[in-house]
């Protein structure tokens, strides 16, 4: 049986699938820019929202050309 993929991601690994820093991930967060979740005291990142952000990324990307 396959384990089932993961849905939730700290913010670490949320950096880390985004290929940014860490301190670039948390300043996305401040700004609100990078929605999150919160589990008990752990900020957690769902993957929809890993998701959002790249399209966010590619619009303005695409306003800036």
């Amino acid at each position: 049986m396959v384990a089932p993929e993961r849905r939730l991601h700290s913010v670490v690994e949320a950096a880390g699938i985004l290929n940014v820093g860490r301190s670039t991930a948390f300043e996305e967060i401040r700004l609100g820019r990078l929605r999150t979740v919160r589990v008990g005291r752990r900020r957690l990142v769902p993957t929809e929202y890993v998701d959002e952000y790249v399209e966010l990324l590619k619009r303005e990307a695409q306003a800036a050309a």
